[in-house]
């Protein structure tokens, strides 16, 4: 894969990052924000690889990952983040862009059988509006 400037800033992460509020180049890949995930057990990709997909211009991979839906935004990452990235605001900007562009959640995306209700209320909310 050849990176460029162009590649890194696409449109999607110029978008995400417009909604979200957050810079993504500032996020250098630690993982914290995976490792402290209370959900990360039940996602298909773990958070900071959505973050990846991002960086290096893989748009589809990261509108594709269920992870985006089964985010509780329970905070968790940003107060783990040595950087201050709050990944919950991506994952939520990446739910309005999906949304935005017609697509719903993904099939494989479901509730994991003993869901905490934190993410019972925020699935809820995602899907209700």
């Amino acid at each position: 894969m050849r990176l460029s400037r162009e590649r890194l800033r696409g449109p999607l992460a110029g978008k995400v990052e417009t909604i979200s509020g957050q810079t993504l180049s500032s996020c250098y890949q630690c993982g914290k924000c995976s490792a402290g995930c209370p959900l990360e057990d039940a996602m298909d990709v773990l958070p900071h690889q959505v973050i990846r997909d991002l960086q290096l211009g893989r748009e589809e991979q990261a509108l594709a990952a269920g992870a985006i839906w089964l985010c509780a935004a329970c905070h968790t990452c940003a107060a783990r983040c040595p950087r201050g990235v709050d990944l919950s605001r991506i994952m939520e900007a990446l739910r309005a862009v999906r949304l935005r562009r017609g697509l719903g959640p993904p099939d494989q995306t479901a509730l994991p059988g003993e869901a905490p209700q934190q993410l019972l209320v925020s699935f809820l909310r995602k899907y209700v509006g």
